[in-house]
């Protein structure tokens, strides 16, 4: 992007370069609780007995993260993001040391909950502080920089999670993070001070209706996780949660959205059809490889390594070569290699092929989530006005957030029903392949708002 004065703007630039480096931090440290909890939570779930609760421990945090997106989302549209940012890192560390400190699964759980009401505020703070810091022009190279903040993260993160828990204890990885997050929130501040991030046309929507609907969308997904504890009930409980949270969805997301409608709508389902096949798929990843070939957390969390690195490498494409290659070649070619990557999961499982088959294989999986995730974020934001920046961003985390949450709940309740068999694993990660997909129905329906990015 060419500024009027004739020099080119980027992201790095003296007038925006504050700004990146304290949004970049956040992202930073989200990437290194997500892959470090993915690693260690096999030991936690051994040592605290809480097998039966390790897809809550998951589901649950992207549960609540749908009440964290919508508050977050009303009260940027009404004001500055400073606000929601700062009470959103702020549950978030409360839910860290609540984890850190458990004393039992049920503890730990609770802990996670804090952890998604802060983590999904957080998500729809940035997006909209990019929104109104930034021109459309600088927003995918933002984003494609916000998926590359994953790669140190990623090289270090799962390995120094298992090294942690394998050397000192479990507890130091959610109280280190937790740490790390203070002084990098303190940046953050220092950082947007001073600005004016306030919307000129506030929103007048009602937001209690919203709010309940949330609340009642992260009940449904906690009820479908524990839906395998109702013995008799199970059933009952499955068809009961799904109704509640299809139906307490559909205010928070745009309208058609469950219906692949052309344009933001495909672009937000298609967020949560691609999130459900990674994540779901990738919390059986290191209980795989710890479980069915002995390796330790630290080895294990190299596992996930490969492909957030290869998430950052197709993230960088998507950002420099994006409006080249177009939103129909990105769906093909992102779909295609999570496709390949879920297949060659379930493969190794079901014929028990060397773990480097399984693990050289899921780089398939995060190249293709760096070509598309961050795309759909560009589009989200192009076809969002001032006066629904906010609405838009949460409804599509919110999305990704039930679509990865009912995701695990579902393959947890498959895993532990087929706990007393060898099709666990490969079931589960059957079910990532299905979803991939079906991702290309609303992939192939994402149409184009104009959307801008940088080619350098």
């Amino acid at each position: 992007m060419t500024g009027a004065t004739g020099i080119r703007e980027s992201v790095w630039g003296p007038g925006y370069l504050a700004v990146t480096i304290g949004a970049l931090s956040l992202v930073f440290l989200a990437a290194i609780e997500s892959l470090a909890v993915t690693t260690v939570m096999p030991i936690v779930s051994r040592e605290l007995d809480g097998a039966l609760l390790y897809a809550a421990a998951f589901a649950g945090t992207l549960a609540t993260s749908v009440i964290g997106m919508v508050a977050a989302g009303a009260w940027c549209d009404r004001a500055s993001p400073l606000g929601p940012l700062t009470a959103a890192v702020s549950l978030f560390v409360v839910g860290l040391l609540v984890a850190g400190l458990a004393v039992s699964m049920p503890m730990l759980v609770v802990g996670r909950l804090l952890q998604g009401l802060g983590v999904g505020g957080q998500v729809v703070a940035l997006y909209v502080v990019v929104a109104r810091v930034y021109p459309s022009p600088l927003h995918g190279p933002l984003f494609a920089a916000f998926s590359a903040a994953w790669v140190v993260p990623s090289l270090i993160g799962p390995l120094v999670a298992g090294a942690v828990a394998q050397y000192l204890h479990w507890r130091w990885v959610f109280i280190g993070v937790a740490v790390l997050t203070a002084g990098a929130f303190i940046l953050v501040v220092t950082r947007l001070r001073g600005r004016d991030l306030a919307t000129e046309d506030p929103s007048t929507a009602r937001v209690a209706p919203r709010l309940w609907c949330a609340a009642a969308v992260a009940a449904g997904v906690l009820g479908l996780s524990l839906a395998g504890e109702a013995g008799p009930w199970s059933l009952v409980v499955v068809a009961a949660s799904v109704v509640v949270i299809l139906t307490a969805v559909r205010p928070l997301i745009p309208p058609r959205t469950l219906r692949a409608g052309r344009g933001l709508p495909s672009v937000v389902l298609m967020r949560a059809l691609i999130a459900g096949t990674l994540f779901g798929s990738e919390v059986y990843l290191p209980y795989l490889l710890i479980d069915g070939y002995g390796f330790t957390p630290t080895w294990a969390g190299l596992g996930l390594t490969a492909s957030a690195v290869a998430w950052a490498a197709g993230s960088a494409v998507q950002g420099r070569y994006g409006d080249r290659l177009g939103n129909t070649r990105i769906t093909l070619l992102g779909v295609a290699q999570l496709l390949l990557a879920t297949l060659i999961a379930t493969a190794t499982a079901m014929w028990h092929l060397h773990p480097a088959v399984m693990i050289v294989g899921w780089l398939f999986a995060g190249g293709g989530m760096g070509l598309m995730y961050p795309r759909l974020t560009v589009l989200t934001l192009a076809y969002s006005t001032p006066q629904n920046q906010g609405f838009n961003s949460s409804a599509l985390s919110i999305l990704d957030s039930v679509g990865s949450a009912t995701t695990i709940a579902v393959m947890g309740l498959v895993f532990t029903s087929l706990a007393t068999t060898d099709a666990g694993f490969p079931v589960v990660f059957g079910i990532g392949a299905v979803l991939a997909i079906l991702a290309l129905i609303p992939g192939l329906r994402l149409g184009h708002a104009h959307e801008a990015q940088a080619d350098g």
